[in-house]
């Protein structure tokens, strides 16, 4: 899809500015409905209840949206499957990317880094992956060149090459590693490498987004596999603030590879960069659940409830923090 571009600096019409306030509100409503289930070690009952509250606000927006990523397959959830229309149907087409609760067991532990997430953008601009199929990512700054680092390297070829690109020792460089079985042979290799790891128990679209600002989080670089939607919501994170990331796709399954196709993937092998992932105009938004180094979580107080969101635009390269108060 051709990216969006505006000669005379006007504001794009299909996603205009205010939408951002209105996705704003719907990962807000979302947030608030799964605090309540906050450390109470009920991951199904917080998941349905951040859907809910998500769906019912997305309808209130004056957009004609499509779910392209979402709870699941028309037949294996009740709301926010693939292909679900959400708004009004009146605005703009858009397809939408939702994580209605990104890192469900960290808001059943009360663990930091639990979000409501979603994306936006032009129709035809996210890329489809099925919920169940993961993806290999790499993610690095957008003050490296694009070619500094490649998701068919070595760890121990990618990290050498960003020690020597930022003009630092690997020892140090910090990779941030979802903490998997599956990533035993990356860490060890990593170490080796007497690369700092940072492990992340859960929710790996906030451990993309630290990967890309260095300066503020210390992390260099995202290495290893994780879920395909998580890949999709990263990236449009990633379109909004800057930074560079590839991924490839895991369809290690017949079945995996038909619903690719199916879904408009010809190529199992293609390795994506962040432009192929989310396209066009994209607008990101991600409310707290709980505390965490990207956005604070819900505050439940006697009168008022509150929250912290951060939510971008590609367009303008705009990222805002916004901390509401709602009355209860």
């Amino acid at each position: 899809m051709k990216l969006s571009k505006v000669e005379d600096g006007r504001d794009p019409a299909h996603l205009h500015r205010t939408l951002t306030l209105e996705m704003v509100r719907v990962t807000e409503r979302a947030a608030i409905a799964a605090a309540e289930w906050r450390g109470k070690g009920n991951e199904k009952a917080a998941d349905e209840a951040a859907v809910a509250a998500m769906t019912a606000e997305l309808d209130r927006v004056s957009i004609s949206g499509r779910i392209v990523i979402g709870e699941g397959e028309q037949f294996e959830c009740d709301n926010l499957y693939v292909g679900q229309s959400v708004g009004t149907g009146q605005g703009p087409g858009v397809d939408i990317a939702v994580d209605p609760l990104e890192g469900v067991t960290l808001c059943a532990k009360n663990q930091p880094d639990s979000l409501v997430v979603l994306a936006m953008a032009e129709r035809g601009g996210l890329l489809n992956v099925a919920r169940n199929v993961y993806m290999h990512k790499i993610a690095i700054g957008a003050e490296y060149a694009p070619d500094t680092v490649h998701i068919e390297w070595s760890a121990t070829e990618n990290v050498k090459a960003l020690a020597k690109a930022k003009g630092v020792p690997i020892s140090e460089i910090t990779a941030i590693v979802l903490d998997r079985p599956r990533h035993g042979g990356l860490l060890e290799e990593l170490r080796t490498a007497g690369v700092s790891v940072k492990l992340l128990t859960d929710g790996d679209i906030a451990g993309v987004i630290h990967a890309v600002n260095t300066a503020d989080t210390g992390v260099d670089i995202y290495l290893g596999s994780g879920g395909a939607p998580e890949g999709v919501l990263a990236a449009a994170a990633l379109r909004c603030i800057g930074g560079h990331m590839q991924g490839k796709l895991i369809l290690d399954t017949p079945d995996k590879r038909l619903r690719a196709r199916e879904m408009g993937i010809d190529d199992p092998n293609r390795i994506y960069d962040v432009t192929e992932l989310a396209a066009g105009d994209v607008l990101f938004s991600a409310t707290g659940v709980t505390d965490g180094s990207l956005v604070d979580g819900v505050k439940l107080r006697r009168g008022s409830v509150e929250t912290s969101t951060v939510v971008m635009r590609s367009w303008s390269q705009t990222t805002r923090w916004i901390k509401a108060r709602h009355a209860r």
